[in-house]
């Protein structure tokens, strides 16, 4: 008989102790759960200056490249970029090289105007649509190497807002040539038009080779 009590006596003090033991597991494993939970990773870092130029110019590439921009809209969107970096330029020469707080904020205020500006006229209905014709295909050529030149830094803002008005200039007389001939071109308007791709590649091998190059300082 006091063997049995000594056995149910001891046995709640097992549980007891096994319990107090799991107890402290669930503790020490909630501990190690919080301290995993509760570390934290630095905030991203803004970007530069020269990091929001090169990501315009590559989006302004890349819409050249997949015919969302048009060569006037490129021209346009090229040019108020150039009228920046040169705003940004005139503004560290005066200051030593360097850009003030108010400078920076005023530059990055642009850049969302222009942001936003490549992005209606990547999503508008304007598109550069070419076809399958000689003429066409030149056109088609001539964008890919401005939006490569872009995008390699070759062409600066300002070099490519005035090939992208010279093939501007080219596809408005191709549209009056085909509306005044049933969508057609005579073989003296495919020969100018020609010549003048001519001395427009010339012009984008000239700019893509010359001293200016798109490299920015942040």
């Amino acid at each position: 008989m006091s063997f049995q009590f000594s056995k149910w006596t001891v046995l709640p003090a097992a549980v007891l102790l096994l319990g107090t033991v799991a107890m402290g597991q669930d503790t020490g494993s909630t501990s190690t759960s919080t301290q995993s939970t509760t570390t934290t990773t630095a905030p991203a870092a803004k970007p530069t200056i020269a990091h929001r130029k090169e990501n315009q110019q590559d989006r302004i590439a890349n819409g050249v490249q997949s015919g969302q921009l048009t060569a006037g809209e490129t021209s346009k969107l090229e040019t108020k970029e150039a009228a920046i970096n040169g705003e940004t330029r005139a503004d560290r020469a005066a200051n030593g090289g360097k850009l003030t707080a108010a400078e920076k904020q005023q530059v990055n205020k642009q850049q969302n105007q222009l942001s936003k500006q490549i992005y209606n006229d990547k999503h508008n209905a304007n598109t550069a649509k070419y076809g399958n014709n000689k003429v066409d295909q030149r056109r088609e050529n001539q964008q890919d190497r401005i939006a490569q030149g872009v995008k390699s830094g070759q062409l600066t803002a300002g070099e490519t807002a005035k090939l992208e008005n010279q093939q501007k200039g080219i596809n408005q007389q191709v549209k009056a040539d085909r509306a005044a001939n049933g969508g057609k071109l005579t073989p003296g308007e495919k020969g100018q038009i020609n010549k003048e791709q001519n001395a427009a590649s010339k012009n984008i091998y000239n700019k893509k080779h010359n001293a200016n190059t798109q490299h920015p300082k942040k």
